[in-house]
């Protein structure tokens, strides 16, 4: 019996090959995953404010502020979301709220992840 049929398994080669793949997903993962979060924290937040009550009757300031509020509450970073990335729109008697922004994360020296985000709620369908 040669040596070549009894020999199983990985080489060392190989295997640091595998590593550097996996870590680099996992490296890929710890990068985007708290981008994620933070949208998802935006997105409740928004849901918060369209369930307040007189939600679409709120001045765009009132939503504003309670949207800050609720953004600490849920750990939303203070400045990344820029003022001029929320918007309260009326139409008519319909109110909407729009936040739409990009977020940039470092990666690898000089390259970066991009992140753009956009989420509407309807705030006059809300308990009026």
């Amino acid at each position: 019996m040669s040596i070549r049929n009894r020999s199983r398994g990985i080489t060392f080669i190989g295997f640091l090959v595998v590593l550097v793949v996996v870590g680099f997903f996992v490296y890929l993962g710890m990068r985007l995953v708290p981008m994620y979060i933070e949208y998802m924290g935006v997105v409740k937040s928004m849901e918060q404010v369209r369930s307040e009550p007189g939600a679409g009757n709120m001045s765009p300031e009132q939503v504003r502020r309670s949207l800050q509020f609720k953004f600490d509450a849920q750990y939303v970073e203070s400045g990344a979301i820029p003022p001029e990335a929320i918007q309260v729109i009326r139409q008519g008697n319909a109110q909407t709220l729009r936040i739409r922004y990009e977020r940039r994360v470092p990666f690898i020296h000089n390259l970066e992840i991009l992140g753009t985000f956009d989420k509407s709620v309807n705030l006059s369908g809300a308990d009026d």
